[in-house]
Order: C-alpha cells, then sequence, then structure tokens
C-alpha cells in the first residue's frame, strides 16, 4: 500500500471520526433523527406502515416452515399491557446483564416474535407489533416472523426509528405511555427514549415485572444454574487478586470509590472463572461490587452455598471456589488475611439494595456505559462515573500469557478445520451425502478431540448456496440442505479452548463457480488482505477500527457492492467471541463506548459479500495488534499493524488471480508459507491426507499479477519484446 493511499484513507477516517457518522446503532439513530420534527406527511406514512409490506405476508403467500405463531403470545402480553396501564412495551434482546448472546431462559424477544437472531428489539403496542434488525438479520427475520409483525430493516432507507415510530402511532393518545422492565433495557436507550417521548407529551414508565416472562409459562427453560470453575494461572496470565488490585488503582485515578460490574465477561475475567450459563460463552449469572472504600469485593452467584464447596468439574484445576477465592466456606471474609472476595446469593433485588447503600457513603460509583437503566438510574448525576470500565479496557488488552494462549489454541483450531474439511470436499466430490447439519455436527467433534477444548465458541453457521446469504444462518431439521458441487458453501465456526478462542469462516466451492462469484470472492478477499497489511500510527486521538473499515469495503465498493455487517470485533480469551470495547465497522455499535485500536487486542477481519436468494461469500481471520518496525523512524511515534493468527488456507477455485495486485499476492503467499510451516508438521505424520490438501492450497503463487497503471506498462514492455524476438529472427 503506498502512502499517499494510507493518508487519503487516515484523513477520511478522522473526518467521519469527529463528524460521528456511525449508522445502526440505535442510540446515535435516536439522536440523528430526532434533530429535526417528525412531520405530520411523516407520521401518516410511518403509521401506515403494515406487516404486509413485506415480501412474504401479502395475502395468498405461503408461509416459510420455520414460523412460530405469535397471535396467542401477542394476545398474552397486551392484556398485560392493559393491565398496568402502559400503551406500549419495549422488549430488547439483551438480558439483566446486556448480554449480546443470552441464555435459553432469557430469549423473550425470540419467544415474542420469532426471531432467533442475536440483534433485534421489539415493540408491542394494543394493535401493532414491530421489530428493528440490523441487516445481518434481514433475510432471517423475513423467515422466522409471521405476518403479525411488521419488520423495519435498520440502516435502510426512509426506515423510521424506533421514537419516531412510537411517536407516530401513539399521538392520538392523550399522556401515552411506553413501558419496559429496567433491568433489561440499557441505559443510554432508555434515556433517550425519554428524552424523545417527553418532547410528544409521552413517557416512559418501569414495568415492575417483566411482562413477557409473566406470560411465558410452558416450555421456558429453567434459570440457568451450571458449575462455577477456577481458570488456572497458567491460562490467564495474572491471579485474581492482582486485577482487583489494578482496579482500585484505576478507580483511585478516576476519584471512584466503588464499582459497579455488570457484564458477565467481566466478572468472569477479574475473578479467572469460568461456567457454561449462556450457550458457548464461557460466563455465569453474577454482579461484582469492588468497593475501594471499604477495601471490599463482592460476588452474587446462584446457589452460592453449594457452588463455593462443590468440587471442580473441570479436570484443568483442582481448587474449590471458595479456596480460590480466599474465602470462607459460606462466602464471609471474616478473618481472612489480604484479598478476599465476598460471596452472597444472586438476587437483583439484595444486589440494588447494596448499590444503593454503597452509593450514600461514595463520591463516584462507576458503572459501564452498556450497564441496565435499573442501576444506573439509582445513582445520583453528581456521583454518576459512566464509562469503559478498567475491567473492559484490560480484558481486551490481553497479557502475554493470554496472547500466547490466543496463538497456540488457533493452530490447534486448524488442525481441527483442516482435517474436516479436506474430507468434506473429498466425499462430497465422491457424491457421498453431506448436509449442513451433518457438517457442523462432524465438525464439533474434530474439534472437541483438540486438548484444552471446551466445546464451541458460537452456533456454526453451515450454509449452502442461498442460505449463504443469511449472513448468521443456522442450519436446522427444517432448513437443513445438502451441500453439493454445485453451489458456493460458507461454512462460519469456532471453538472455545481454555487458552483462547477462535473463530473462523471460509467459503467454498467443491465445483465450478461462476465468473461472478469468484470476483465477488476476489473483491472480498483483497479488502481482507488490505486490512490485514496495513500499518497505521497510534496517536492519543486514536486510530479507532471504524477509520480502517474503509479498506476492506473499498474493493467491493469499486464495483458498487456492499454487506451489511460490520468488518471485525473484539475477541476473548476463553470468554466471549465478540469482545468489546474496540470494533471495526462504519456500523460500529455502541460509539459511546468504542475505543481506540492497542497492542494486544484481537480482532476478526472478516468482509464479505452476499448475493440474495443465491451464494454468500466471506473469509474471517482473527488478527492480533502488534507493535511493527518500519523501514523509518518518526520522531517518538509507535506504530502498530495486524498479525493473523487463524491458519486456514483460502479457496484457490474462487480467485481471480490476475485481479490481485503484487502486494495482495506476497501476501498471500508469505500468509500461506506460515501455515505450511506451522500447521504442516502437525498433519504430515497424523492425517495425509488433509496435509496434502493443506500443501495443495498453500503452494507459492509464481505468476506475475499487477493491477492499475502497472498493467499498461507490463503490456508495452510484452509488446517490445516479442517484437524485438521478432526482429531478431528475421
Amino acid at each position: 500500500m503506498n502512502v499517499f493511499w494510507f493518508l487519503c484513507v487516515f484523513i477520511f477516517g478522522l473526518v467521519h471520526s469527529y463528524r460521528a457518522v456511525i449508522q445502526n446503532y440505535d442510540v446515535e439513530e435516536i439522536k440523528e433523527r430526532h434533530r429535526r420534527s417528525v412531520s405530520t406527511d411523516r407520521r401518516s406514512v410511518i403509521r401506515n406502515i403494515s406487516p404486509e409490506d413485506r415480501p412474504s405476508c401479502p395475502p395468498g403467500q405461503s408461509s416459510p416452515p420455520n414460523r412460530i405463531n405469535s397471535t396467542v403470545r401477542l394476545r398474552n402480553l397486551r392484556n398485560e399491557m392493559r393491565i398496568i396501564g402502559i400503551d406500549a412495551y419495549i422488549i430488547p434482546s439483551e438480558d439483566a446483564h446486556q448480554s449480546e448472546y443470552t441464555s435459553r431462559y432469557d430469549q423473550r424477544r425470540k419467544f415474542i416474535c420469532g426471531l432467533s437472531g442475536s440483534a433485534g428489539y421489539a415493540i408491542v403496542t394494543i394493535k401493532k407489533a414491530t421489530l428493528w434488525t440490523d441487516g445481518r438479520y434481514f433475510l432471517q427475520a423475513e423467515a422466522e416472523m409471521d405476518c403479525n409483525w411488521i419488520l423495519m430493516r435498520k440502516g435502510e432507507k426512509d426506515v423510521p426509528s424506533s421514537t419516531e415510530w412510537l411517536i407516530s402511532v401513539l399521538e392520538e393518545i392523550e399522556n401515552a405511555t411506553v413501558g419496559s422492565y429496567p433491568f433489561f433495557l440499557g441505559s443510554n436507550s432508555w434515556t433517550l427514549y425519554e428524552e424523545e417521548l417527553s418532547k410528544n407529551n409521552m413517557k416512559m414508565i418501569k414495568t415492575n415485572e417483566d411482562l413477557v416472562g409473566k406470560i411465558w409459562t410452558t416450555g421456558r427453560p429453567p434459570f440457568p444454574n451450571s458449575p462455577i470453575n477456577a481458570l488456572p494461572y497458567k491460562f490467564s496470565g495474572r491471579h485474581w487478586h492482582e486485577k482487583t488490585a489494578d482496579m482500585h488503582v484505576a478507580m483511585k485515578e478516576r476519584n471512584a470509590d466503588a464499582m459497579v460490574v455488570n457484564g458477565l465477561d467481566e466478572t468472569a475475567w477479574l475473578l479467572n472463572l469460568r461456567a457454561s450459563d449462556i450457550p458457548f460463552t464461557p460466563v455465569f449469572f453474577s454482579y461484582v461490587i469492588v468497593d475501594r472504600k471499604k477495601n471490599q469485593t463482592i460476588l452474587y452467584i446462584k446457589n452460592h452455598n453449594i457452588k463455593l464447596t462443590s468440587n471442580p468439574t473441570d479436570e484443568a484445576t483442582t481448587q474449590k471456589l471458595y479456596e480460590h477465592l480466599n474465602t470462607g466456606k459460606d462466602g464471609s471474609c471474616s478473618g481472612k488475611p489480604g484479598y478476599c472476595v465476598e460471596v452472597r446469593e444472586y438476587n437483583p433485588v439484595a444486589v440494588t439494595d447494596k448499590v444503593s447503600s454503597v452509593i450514600e457513603y461514595s463520591k463516584r460509583v462507576w458503572i459501564s456505559p452498556i450497564c441496565s437503566y435499573a442501576f444506573y438510574s439509582l445513582i445520583p448525576k453528581e456521583k454518576l462515573l459512566q464509562e469503559n470500565t478498567p475491567i473492559s479496557i484490560q480484558k481486551a488488552r490481553k497479557n502475554p500469557i493470554e496472547r500466547q494462549g490466543m496463538i497456540q489454541s488457533h493452530v490447534r483450531d486448524a488442525v481441527a478445520l483442516i482435517s474436516f474439511i479436506s474430507r468434506l470436499e473429498k466425499e462430497v466430490k465422491a457424491g457421498i451425502r453431506w448436509t449442513e447439519l451433518s457438517a457442523a455436527d462432524e465438525l464439533s467433534k474434530y474439534r472437541g478431540k483438540q486438548k484444552y477444548n471446551r466445546g464451541l465458541s458460537f452456533e456454526s453457521i453451515s450454509s449452502s448456496g442461498p442460505h449463504g446469504a443469511v449472513i448468521h444462518y443456522s442450519p436446522s431439521n427444517v432448513t437443513d440442505k445438502e451441500i453439493t458441487t454445485d453451489e458456493v458453501y460458507l461454512l462460519d465456526s469456532g471453538g472455545q479452548y481454555l487458552d483462547g478462542t477462535t473463530d473462523t469462516t471460509r467459503t467454498f466451492h467443491f465445483g465450478t463457480p461462476t465468473d461472478f462469484q469468484k470476483e465477488c470472492y476476489t473483491r472480498m478477499l483483497m479488502g481482507n488482505i488490505d486490512l490485514a497489511n496495513v500499518k497505521f500510527m497510534k496517536t492519543s486521538f486514536g486510530p479507532y477500527g471504524r477509520e480502517l473499515d474503509i479498506l476492506a469495503r473499498r474493493h467491493l465498493w469499486n464495483s458498487g457492492l456492499d454487506y451489511r455487517h460490520g468488518t471485525g470485533h473484539g475477541v476473548g480469551m476463553y470468554l466471549g467471541v465478540h469482545e468489546g470495547p474496540a470494533g471495526i465497522g462504519m456500523n460500529r455499535k455502541q460509539p459511546f463506548n468504542d475505543y481506540p485500536i492497542e497492542e494486544g487486542q484481537f480482532f476478526s477481519d472478516e468482509p464479505g459479500y452476499y448475493e440474495d436468494g443465491s451464494f454468500g461469500v466471506r473469509v474471517e481471520n482473527v488478527m492480533e495488534v502488534k507493535k511493527v518496525n518500519l523501514k523509518y523512524k518518526f520522531r517518538d511515534s509507535v506504530f502498530l499493524g495486524f498479525e493473523t493468527i487463524t491458519l486456514v488456507p483460502v479457496e484457490p477455485n474462487l480467485i481471480k488471480y490476475e485481479m490481485l495486485s503484487g502486494d495482495q499476492i506476497h501476501w498471500l503467499n508469505t500468509y500461506h508459507k506460515k501455515v505450511q510451516d506451522t500447521i504442516g508438521p502437525l498433519l504430515i505424520n497424523t492425517n495425509r491426507e488433509a496435509y496434502d490438501w493443506m500443501e495443495l492450497r498453500t503452494r507459492t503463487i509464481t505468476r506475475a499479477v499487477s493491477s492499475g497503471p502497472r498493467t499498461f506498462v507490463s503490456l508495452l514492455i510484452t509488446f517490445f519484446s516479442f517484437t524485438l524476438y521478432f526482429v531478431l529472427l528475421l
């Protein structure tokens, strides 16, 4: 990449950073849309939006097989709304800890509307029901929601925000009220709803109960209550009492006497504990209060008396929970020297009461920007410190042992993935039947055989043909499709290991792809390589991931294509496969929570393209942010770059090599050489078939390929060379 292009990209990014042009996030969208009032004409248009506007809902259309019937559920919910006297009810996707991925017990939004994707929120009035979701789930929502529901495709032209819609449909109701359960709605979303609705004589009110939970009386999974195990030092890299001491230092710097920890991944990281309360994410339901003024750390967990003294269920540790936390068998710190964690029963009411008492004697109380409104509303403004917690920042910036674990876990994961795909391709070509489900199930077995594996990091996205265009598709018995040599096959999967979390996407065609499919794949791959290859200067004001996003999109943009999702997300260390606060994407979520790119963070690099009803292509690698040494050294500067730690070959059958630049071919050759050198020795004596598959796909590209002005120059050189040759022959 030349210097001129880098400067253009960097300046472009800075301009967008300062303008805060960030789309597809609820709070920012609300702010933007309400810089102007909602006109009377627009309100009329919004009121007339109906389920019949959806492609699958006009009269006479057949219903997809995986839809739920929401009629009775909506009727029951509306009865509850009438009882407490509210005109609308907001149902977010999140649980009481604002988790992106939730336990099955907490999937209220899925229960009420049918959408199983992780992102989206529903609003139900007495007469209407509407769901907003982002581009990852447009097709999925269309298939899974019945025709009681309006579908709002966030980010598309003329789609109203949730507040615009509420103001429009409730305007004829005097002093209309909108309710939500305050533990489930984030503080930023709540305050913005409150602000905008109040301008129209409408009011946000807290409900004392979860209304969806109240009507979900049959078939609801139990509240999660999995065993909690200590994560040994050889994986965590720091003892929990060292981390707690770090918290006290950070709190002192910000003049905070207490910190309320709401996020489940933050609790797990801080105390070096793991469990399985949420599928694919090794966390447990908990709250932590770090009280610097009283030098006290309090942990709230379910069935604390039993769990404190139970034997560990993970063979990696021998410590019981009370031993690990240096507390009493009853959770008391009485008589315990040094750092001790006081352990109490998980009870939101008890936690709320304790937070209220801590507030009374604290100068400032620190909470996360994604804390629930229930806790936010307890803290007076003059005592409130709401910004990224030091836990979230240090958790994302991995320590040396965590970094090494992330690298090694990706090596083992690559062995599993290459071993499986080499078999899959051979058998599909031989006519042996494989389906999306059978492939996903078999791959999980390959991962399960790897050292330190503790399951999957998310439900595998195993998608053939048109299912690949459904960005977060997950196969089911209803939708399962055969994998053939006639269609593109997209596989996005990952594993949880004691020393790391993986997330890898590869796209294949086991037959003859079309020229358009190959061009789409190649343009996507070019963006993937350009982002992985960029070097950037670390400054006091960034860079942020949104300033690099264009690198991944520009080759698609050059042909009029794009993708409706972010380019990269943070990745946890045996924690969430999606980790904040930093990320890469124009539509980066939570701009109030965004954070610069720093050394030691890990991100995915996953541009894609999706042709509705036909195919999808995506390549996803995980990258480590590292300091880089370059040819020159600008005064007092630090430059960073990415090192790709995913080690799985890309699909040569889908690449148009003539489109790649010399720099891109050099990167690809270097990457594939690393795959050969690292993974090859692990396969050559154990799985020769997988080794040969890997070796064939990682051979050096020797053909000289270039683009742009240099193509014309090379043609001139070729022309004059042949001319000279024939002259000499004569």
